[in-house]
């Protein structure tokens, strides 16, 4: 797709599209300071579990140029580097990333910028070896020459750095021919589906239908889907999935269908010091994003950003190593 890169590092400074901007403006942001990348990730400006992943090392690199320029203590960025952490709890990348980088600090500016920009690279290569994995299994999992594939949220190269986890399993589908449609959510209340899946399929040259997202359980119980491929913002230990807001609903209907429900993530969103989802913290968003513009004045909202889904129905979790099925082991 002939678009600006997703996430890079220039001079000292952070480039990202702003993926709140999108579908009718393509605008890059530029971010100088810590409070700046902060606000890019929590407005959802940066967003997706291998970009967020991704962020969080070059932000590592931004807080230490920042505190030289500033004249900050080894405790305040410390501070700095924990903020960036924690900008988004869910989502386990942001996190992981930010603290592999911590070892390399003593190593000075140059060597942490290094190991940063590394982490770019290494999210495109892991997204396309899960689309082919992915391709391969759910050819094997319905048995039909084109498939009809049902995705939520945007998984493609707006989240995953140039490819994509789910909607790279359908990419690597549609290049093989074997991808009828894809049923799109809207994804509310962000729109994320609407917006950003829409727009990369439609540059793909992908055939797609925009769903709401409370008719989606209906549709798949009508058959309209073979299969269900969505993302993860973080896999507990026992392969319980926490995913946007609407996973849920998606994997019980799929379930009673008897169709797939297919995870495609990365081995690092999998958190083995998670025992389960019931320990996963889930971040719960401004009210405004749901009153806003409908509701009247001082209604209160409960906007959580994902759910969980639990293992006994996801079919199979696959990442970049491995295919994993919980509901063969889960009672």
């Amino acid at each position: 797709m002939d678009t600006p890169d997703v996430l890079a590092w220039r001079d000292g400074h952070i480039e990202a599209l702003d993926q709140t901007a999108l579908p009718h403006e393509v605008r890059t942001l530029r971010l100088d300071t810590v409070d700046e990348l902060i606000a890019a990730i929590t407005s959802l400006a940066i967003r997706g579990a291998p970009v967020l992943g991704a962020a969080g090392a070059l932000g590592v690199a931004l807080a230490v140029r920042q505190g030289q320029r500033d004249g900050w203590d080894s405790r305040r960025l410390t501070a700095e580097i924990d903020r960036i952490a924690a900008a988004r709890p869910t989502a386990v990348n942001l996190a992981r990333e930010v603290n592999a980088m911590r070892p390399v600090l003593a190593d000075g500016p140059d060597a942490v910028e290094t190991a940063a920009r590394a982490a770019l690279g290494t999210a495109e290569r892991v997204s396309r070896q899960i689309s082919v994995r992915g391709a391969i299994y759910l050819k094997d999992a319905v048995n039909k020459k084109r498939l009809r594939v049902h995705t939520h949220c945007n998984t493609g190269s707006l989240a995953c750095l140039g490819w994509g986890t789910a909607l790279g399993v359908i990419r690597a589908l549609h290049a093989e021919d074997a991808l009828d449609y894809v049923i799109v959510d809207e994804t509310r209340p962000l729109l994320q589906g609407a917006r950003l899946t829409c727009w990369e399929l439609a540059q793909l040259g992908i055939d797609h239908q925009l769903a709401g997202d409370s008719a989606a359980p209906f549709l798949i119980s009508q058959g309209a889907a073979d299969a269900v491929v969505v993302g993860a913002d973080r896999i507990a230990a026992n392969y319980d999935v926490a995913n946007k807001i609407g996973t849920y609903s998606l994997a019980l209907a799929a379930h009673r269908a008897g169709i797939p429900f297919v995870v495609a993530a990365p081995e690092s969103t999998i958190d083995p010091d998670t025992p389960s989802g019931s320990g996963i913290p889930i971040e719960r968003r401004p009210d405004e994003e749901i009153t806003v513009p409908a509701a009247p004045t001082g209604t209160r909202a409960v906007n959580y950003a994902f759910d969980i889904t639990p293992a006994d129905l996801v079919t199979a979790v696959v990442t970049e190593e491995r295919v994993v099925e919980p509901q063969t082991f889960v009672r």
